[in-house]
């Protein structure tokens, strides 16, 4: 028995209620929707559904049975681990429903948690995949320089011993194409491990320093690692070369250990076509 996954614990699909209202399609059409989500991590085990624990792809699953009255798997741009943030999720399904896309978004947040919200909604095209069809994906890391209590579930609470010249530097060695296994998780069964990054760089507004990366595809833990290396490699004066000698190591005991996860976010995703998705997201974030 599959299971959906509610606030307060396990929910069973089991002799579920019937949906009820204007919700349900009388003269339904059949069609795929482009979501975009944002989402606080927090309370999740991350975005892929699991049987027993609590999912933003769970909780959006039931949200979508809840007003079309079908099961329906939704596919993600990423797969971000448990405590990480989104503020441009973009997810892809295709489903049944008389509802225009701005009233199936406004259904579907009826019944979603405050934590999980769709930003965005709109018919696309039938091939559309949210994840196989992802050019390039942005996420950005924030770090923190003391324990704040409006900080602590948002942010990497980390004093850096490096001017942002230093960490700059240090990212230039990331660019390009290399073979990120030392980044990727310990005992993760990814084959492939080359990726392509096109943007790589540190920024700081007030006293958050913010790191942003975008490239073609991510290994799990991989901006994490990045990050706890990056910062490493800067304060210790390693800097590019220390980058280099990871990269170029293949071994993830090269790396350092991946900075928390509650510092993540995904930013935002591009398509062919479509340009980046959700639109002008870059401000919600620090």
């Amino acid at each position: 028995m599959s299971l959906g996954v509610s606030r307060s614990g396990p929910r069973s699909w089991a002799a579920p209620a019937q949906p009820r209202g204007s919700f349900v399609a009388s003269e339904a059409r059949t069609l795929t929707v482009r979501l975009g989500i944002e989402f606080d991590g927090t309370e999740f085990h991350g975005w892929q559904v699991q049987p027993r624990d609590r999912t933003v792809q769970g909780e959006i699953e039931q949200a979508i049975w809840r007003v079309t009255g079908a099961r329906v798997r939704i596919a993600g741009a990423g797969r971000t681990d448990s405590g990480c943030h989104a503020a441009g999720q973009v997810a892809s399904a295709t489903l049944s429903t008389r509802l225009t896309p701005d009233r199936l978004r406004a259904a579907l947040n009826a019944h979603l948690p405050p934590d999980v919200r769709i930003i965005e909604a709109a018919e696309a095209e039938p091939r559309f995949h949210a994840r196989f069809g992802a050019m390039r994906r942005a996420y950005r890391y924030l770090v923190a320089p003391q324990p704040s209590a409006l900080k602590r579930r948002y942010a990497w609470i980390r004093p850096i011993r490096a001017d942002l010249e230093a960490l700059q530097r240090t990212s230039k060695s990331l660019l390009g194409t290399h073979d990120f296994v030392s980044f990727s998780k310990q005992g993760g069964d990814e084959t492939e491990t080359v990726c392509a990054v096109i943007q790589a760089g540190w920024s700081r507004r007030g006293r958050v320093t913010r790191f942003d990366i975008v490239a073609d595809r991510f290994l799990y833990t991989m901006v994490r690692r990045i990050v706890s290396t990056t910062i490493r490699a800067a304060e210790e004066a390693g800097g590019p070369k220390h980058i280099r000698e990871v990269l170029e190591a293949r071994d993830r005991r090269a790396a350092a250990l991946p900075a928390p996860a509650h510092g993540l976010y995904l930013m935002r995703v591009r398509y062919p076509g479509l340009g980046w998705l959700p639109k002008e997201r870059l401000d919600v974030v620090a």
